[in-house]
């Protein structure tokens, strides 16, 4: 395994553990994974050094900070757990509440890093902020850390916390590369990490959907990623990182996990639905692309350069809106459940 290099007091593996799927119905696998599934993956990837394990409040209600805390069990205080909290009524109280909450479904005295989970489009951070720094002083926050956010919402998230927002959690991948604008510069001029969320674009970049049957599950059946166009538009992605893969002795899904960590500053957190499939994933931790490799994928990524239209930041504002109006109704129904 390999670490950052950031001067945190516990170590963050570079490759981590995603549980957005632990205890959540939208990813289809059951109980059976939850109740004994999640528990082997947890357990096999402090064997082979991960520590780093990201979940959400809002990840099952709950549960996935439930199933998380069981399975670390004694190992709880000694990873590096990130959680986040959806900033809805992000007042003082209630954030104290609410991580108090989490802290304690994942059976750990504080969490190592506290995330905004998206940027609120009708709020700044200046409430927020103000409460994640009482919380670094109360001790029960270590690190705080937001998400989704840009260049711009982050460095005023540090002005408002007034000291340093370690990470961004961020989509990453070969089929979005559009961190590598300005996040990933920044991250790497002033010593802060990105996190990235669906490194292997959820399982788009792993070729086993191509000229194959579409993922079973709804959310992955609904997503873009998988639509006719884009699983045809990504073929010659996949070539090449079947070339690559193939020359390495590895998969197209470890070569893709491979090409984000060469940036130094970049943590990935892959999910796992078997033991099987997290140790492919910790095991590309030991690939270096050459050159010639690391160029021949840049070359086929997907991603446009082309300058964003006009519309962009309308468009945007409008899909933030929509998402945190999701996600908040989804909170409100399950406020008991999320706050303890």
């Amino acid at each position: 395994m390999r670490y950052l290099d950031i001067g945190t007091a516990k170590k963050i593996s570079r490759i981590g553990l995603g549980t957005w799927q632990f205890g959540s119905r939208e990813w289809g696998y059951g109980e059976a994974y939850a109740d004994r599934g999640a528990y082997q993956i947890v357990r096999r990837a402090l064997e082979l050094g991960v520590t780093l394990f990201d979940t959400a409040e809002i990840y099952g209600a709950g549960r996935s900070e439930q199933i998380l805390g069981r399975a670390l069990g004694e190992h709880g205080e000694s990873v590096f757990i990130a959680d986040k909290v959806f900033p809805l009524a992000p007042g003082g109280p209630r954030l104290k509440q609410r991580a108090k909450a989490s802290a304690s479904r994942l059976s750990v005295p504080r969490l190592d890093l506290y995330q905004v989970h998206y940027p609120n489009p009708l709020a700044g951070d200046r409430m927020i902020m103000r409460g994640m720094r009482s919380l670094q002083r109360a001790g029960l926050v270590g690190e705080v850390g937001v998400s989704n956010y840009s260049v711009a919402r982050w460095r005023t998230a540090e002005n408002r916390l007034r000291t340093r927002v370690l990470s961004n959690q961020v989509e990453y991948s070969l089929v979005n590369r559009s961190p590598e604008l300005d996040l990933l510069p920044f991250a790497e001029a002033h010593d802060r990490i990105i996190i990235a969320f669906s490194p292997l674009a959820q399982g788009l970049l792993s070729g086993h959907y191509h000229g194959r049957s579409a993922p079973a599950d709804g959310l992955r059946r609904a997503s873009s990623h998988f639509s006719p166009e884009n699983m045809e538009r990504t073929k010659p992605l996949i070539g090449v990182l079947r070339e690559v893969a193939q020359a390495h002795a590895a998969t197209p899904a470890q070569i893709a996990l491979a090409w984000a960590l060469r940036r130094p500053v970049v943590a990935v957190i892959p999910g796992a639905s078997s033991v099987e499939q997290l140790e492919h994933n910790v095991a590309a931790a030991e690939i270096q692309l050459a050159d010639d490799e690391y160029q021949a994928l840049q070359t086929a990524s997907a991603w446009a350069r082309d300058p964003a239209p006009a519309h962009a930041p309308l468009r945007g504002t409008l899909r933030d809106l929509k998402h945190c109006a999701g996600i908040g109704l989804y909170w409100i129904t399950h406020y008991r459940m999320i706050t303890g």
